[in-house]
Formats: C-alpha cells, sequence, structure tokens
C-alpha cells in the first residue's frame, strides 16, 4: 500500500488530522509505504484567495481555525493570525523538505514539530530562526533520528529546494487544492483517494477498501 499525502504545515485540518493518521500508521505501519507533498497552501497573501471560506487576508483565517478547532475538538492557537500572522508557508513547507534530506522519519518528526510550534504554541513558523529553534528542539528530542547542524547546513544551501519545487509540481499535475489530502495505491494499480479531514473510522475504512486483508 502507498499513501502520498498531500499537506501544508499552515493547514488547521491537517493539525486536527494527526490524530488518526497517527493512529494508523502505529497500527498498519508494516504495510504502508507512505510520503509526503508540501503544498504550499499561501505563497504570500497577495495571491491567496480562499473563497470556500472566505479568506484572503490573514486576520480571515483565525476564524476558520476556531471553527475547525470546534468541530473536531483538537485545540489551536489561532490567536497567531492577529498577533503574529505567518506571512507565507512557503518557508515552513521549504524546511520540512530540508528535513527529509535526512530521511523520511526525520521529516515526520519534524513535520510533526513545526505543527505543534505554531498550532500548540502559537510561534510563526514562517520565521527562518523559529524553523531553526525547532531543528535543534527536534534533536533534543530524537538525537539519534534527527541532526540540527546538518539541517541547517542544507537549510543554509537552499538543499531542500528541489524537493519542494517536485511537490508543487506534484500537486499542480493532481489539481489538489484542498488540505488534507490523502492517495491510497495498491500494487495492482487500484487507487482512492479522500479530501478533508476525516476521523479515523472514515480513514480506515479508505484504507481497508483497498488493502481490506490487511490487520493489525
Amino acid at each position: 500500500m502507498e499513501i502520498t499525502f498531500f499537506t501544508d504545515p499552515l493547514c488547521c485540518w491537517s493539525w486536527s488530522f494527526e490524530k488518526p493518521w497517527r493512529k494508523l500508521i502505529d497500527e498498519y505501519g508494516d504495510g504502508i509505504r507512505y510520503r509526503y507533498v508540501m503544498s504550499g497552501m499561501i505563497r504570500d497573501w497577495n495571491s491567496y484567495h480562499d473563497p470556500m471560506n472566505s479568506v484572503s487576508r490573514p486576520l480571515q483565517m483565525g476564524p476558520v481555525w476556531m471553527h475547525a478547532s470546534q468541530i473536531t475538538h483538537v485545540p489551536m492557537r489561532y490567536s497567531v493570525w492577529h498577533e503574529d500572522p505567518p506571512a507565507s508557508s512557503y518557508p515552513a513547507c521549504l524546511a520540512v523538505k530540508t528535513a527529509a534530506l535526512q530521511s523520511l522519519e526525520a521529516e515526520d518528526i519534524y513535520l510533526l514539530n513545526i505543527r505543534k510550534a505554531l498550532m500548540e504554541k502559537g510561534l510563526n513558523i514562517a520565521k527562518p530562526e523559529i524553523l531553526l529553534q525547532v531543528a535543534h528542539e527536534t534533536q533534543q528530542q530524537f538525537p539519534e533520528k534527527f541532526n540540527a547542524l546538518q539541517f541547517q547546513n542544507d537549510w543554509n544551501k537552499e538543499k531542500g529546494k528541489s524537493g519542494f519545487r517536485a511537490d508543487l509540481e506534484k500537486t499542480r499535475f493532481h489539481n489538489i487544492g484542498r488540505f488534507p489530502t490523502l492517495t491510497f495505491q495498491n500494487g495492482n494499480e487500484t487507487g482512492i483517494m479522500i479530501t478533508g479531514y476525516r476521523p479515523y473510522d472514515v480513514l480506515l475504512q479508505a484504507f481497508q477498501q483497498i488493502q481490506p486483508i490487511v490487520q493489525p
């Protein structure tokens, strides 16, 4: 089973989706290969417009997060959108692809940590100094899995750019405009896509529709 996870570090619905996603990986990880695609949700606020939620400037994002938090019962620091709003999601996406140069596991834990920095602490993850701070904190948590010095060197040399560029191209090619979006595919070319936040039972149903023989 291959799962492609289209997401963005600034996406509140992707944050709400962390718990069901982690549960699926914990229970069925031996039968899953997965990859993250950083989709660059907000290049900048001059070009961003979400007509579904009537969002075209930072202050309008706060109520969207508040709504998502109320529906999913996942806490979010939506005050960030009037206290210190991120100007773009591109730096965070680039940082995730920089972490990915070390390993999928490094990418995974770093993505989770910058989500936490934003959603739990209200830190502006569009700022390079915050992204580097999270890298050092990630190394302290997982010294055997994440190297902050390597991350900083790769970040300074912009080595993650090609990976992020490839992710943007993949997102455009598949016309992905909502996050999270997951595609499930098995070796027989059978596939299914789910878009938006889903509780665990719906995620599991989609997974087992493609590969029903897998048991935890």
